[in-house]
């Protein structure tokens, strides 16, 4: 028990500190980890606390960079279409979705890395539409984070504005997804309140850690290393649903 408990700290300050470079990563490293020693909705559950936590703590440290013209146009439809894909999820569960997800991801990284995406960028008037679709993809498979900064790459933003302006979409989902956690798991949460706590912590530490190595990261390599971030995530979702 007590080396689970250090492996899910050390796990979870590692991915808040990616969370706080990339816009995204708590829920996809930390929940493979505990769904080992419980079953899969209640890991997910017991990270969504965490990730909430953790996405509130950035939000905070780095409010000021949001842009809100992306927010409204692209992120309140992201999380709008990240709830549908949700709800979808649940009555479609299929591979071929994951691995389409996964090559989605696995592109968009090997574009950014490479420079094509320097190419494309969406018009202002099609933001709504690329952030419904990109929500949608990542609600269907249960991870939005990838996507959602794999989508936002298509936008002209600084460093802090990217993860500012992606922190501040997954803080809107967690709101609205965490009563729904609650209302369904609340006895088993209330059961693994140590792990939640461990988890927790880890994530706010590492949170605050990778906020300084952010502000020290220079700009023209943010934008290679994020890309390479997204597609190692493709590249492992591939594997992991093959």
């Amino acid at each position: 028990m007590i080396f689970d408990l250090v492996a899910v700290l050390v796990v979870a300050i590692f991915a808040g500190g990616i969370a706080s470079f990339s816009g995204f990563g708590i829920g996809s490293l930390l929940t493979p980890l505990i769904a080992y020693r419980i079953d899969l909705q209640t890991s997910v559950a017991v990270v969504s606390i965490a990730h909430l936590l953790g996405t509130a703590y950035r939000f905070v440290l780095i409010r000021n960079d949001l842009n809100k013209d992306v927010f409204v146009k692209f992120g309140i439809w992201s999380a709008l279409g990240g709830l549908l894909g949700a709800v979808i999820g649940t009555v479609i569960q299929d591979r071929t979705l994951i691995l389409v997800f996964a090559g989605v991801l696995a592109f968009a990284g090997f574009s950014g890395l490479f420079g094509i995406a320097d190419k494309m960028r969406y018009p202002k008037q099609l933001a709504w539409f690329a952030g419904f679709v990109s929500g949608g993809l990542g609600g269907l498979v249960g991870n939005q984070g990838g996507i959602r900064s794999a989508a936002l790459m298509g936008f002209s933003l600084s460093k802090n504005e990217f993860v500012a302006t992606a922190t501040a979409i997954a803080l809107l989902v967690d709101c609205a997804r965490m009563p729904v956690y609650f209302a369904n798991q609340y006895m088993q949460l209330s059961k693994l309140w140590l792990l939640i706590l461990v988890a927790s912590a880890g994530v706010l530490l590492g949170t605050w850690l990778g906020q300084h190595f952010l502000r020290e990261f220079p700009e023209k390599a943010f934008k290679r290393a994020v890309c390479g971030i997204i597609f190692a995530l493709g590249i492992a979702m591939f594997f992991k649903s093959t």
